[in-house]
């Protein structure tokens, strides 16, 4: 039972998730840690932290650690990994003791940042750290054949990070990230309604809307909701309503920008790979993929079939995890 225990870890800016072996995904949480400013110390994690931002006394933060993919605060990241391990004990029956980590890193990490994630997951307990891609861990959650040389097109819509990559022969051909996914989306009608309605809303409630009346650039019956927030005039709570109508034309100049990435990854594909993906298409994962009309306003514009992964928000973890037995198929073709 205390076997080498071999685990992948999605580190995403808005959710972490665990994958084991055996089990699949075993923890999905969001990154979000209460800290207690005055002694330093961790207070909760995941779930239990999310549900604090905004509700917090002043000594109690509630953070995300993770921007854009990568480490901002390397301490309390490893705090929140040492609890993940934690948790993924309690969840498996048994003690991890030294795992094999994969992690994902977003593809326009710095070797900086990449060494930043193997230093986090090593003081949190493990053995051995494998890094991988994201674009690839995705890949390979979404069931594509990323080993055979036929060009594999995945739009990895996360929440700090867009990542677009060509995968072929089990590597990276072209390759583009952005920094601008579901957390700008949230940011984007935050700003709106600030502006339109001089009303201050939280980001809980900005990803509330942005699931329910959210919309890509496509026609679509028109859906109402009511947003509460505080009114920047009075000062006092009020609620409004707001249209998808609306909450589409905030999201438009980010949904353009990702558009534009993949775009400029289609351009940069050898033209042997073009065809390939004419004939398979582009798959999408990640939250931002499950967007209302996501996929159908991608086919339209890049003119080629758009497929949602099978489980677009586990699809990193998922490939994080297989991706050990395909490393080592991997290693051979990069080494």
């Amino acid at each position: 039972m205390f076997g080498q225990t071999e685990i992948g870890i999605d580190l995403g800016t808005a959710n972490l998730l665990v994958y084991s072996k055996d089990k699949g995904i075993i923890i999905n949480e969001p990154s979000v840690v209460a800290v207690d400013t005055e002694t330093k110390k961790v207070l909760a994690i995941g779930t239990d932290a999310k549900s604090m931002i905004g509700k917090t006394p002043g000594r109690i933060v509630a953070t995300r650690p993770l921007k854009d993919g990568v480490i901002a605060d390397f301490d309390i990241t490893t705090e929140m990994l040492k609890g993940l391990m934690k948790k993924a004990s309690k969840v498996l029956g048994f003690t991890i003791r030294k795992p094999t980590v994969v992690v994902c890193t977003p593809s326009g990490a710095t070797s900086v940042e990449r060494r930043a994630i193997q230093d986090a997951i090593k003081s949190s307990g493990a053995k051995t750290v494998h890094l991988i891609e994201e674009p690839v861990a995705a890949a390979i959650g979404a069931d594509l054949p990323v080993e055979e040389p036929i060009a594999n097109l995945i739009v990895d819509i996360g929440g700090g990070t867009t990542e677009v990559a060509i995968i072929s022969y089990g590597g990276v051909v072209s390759c583009n990230s952005i920094r601008l996914a579901g957390d700008k989306l949230d940011e984007d009608i935050i700003q709106y309604v600030r502006k339109e309605y001089n009303l201050l809303i939280g980001e809980r409630t900005a990803e509330r809307v942005k699931m329910e009346i959210g919309y890509a650039l496509v026609e679509h019956e028109e859906k109402k909701m009511d947003v509460r927030g505080r009114d920047l005039v009075t000062g006092l709570p009020k609620t409004i309503e707001v249209s998808s109508y609306e909450i589409q034309k905030a999201l438009k100049e980010s949904l353009l920008a990702i558009l534009e990435t993949i775009r400029v990854t289609l351009e940069n594909s050898p033209p042997e790979l073009s065809g390939d993906i004419v004939d398979r298409g582009v798959v999408i994962s990640g939250g931002g993929a499950l967007l209302n009309g996501m996929q159908d306003w991608l086919s339209k514009e890049i003119i080629v079939p758009v497929h949602l992964a099978p489980n677009p928000l586990e699809s990193v973890a998922i490939g994080t995890g297989r991706s050990l037995h395909v490393m080592k198929s991997l290693q051979k073709v990069t080494s």
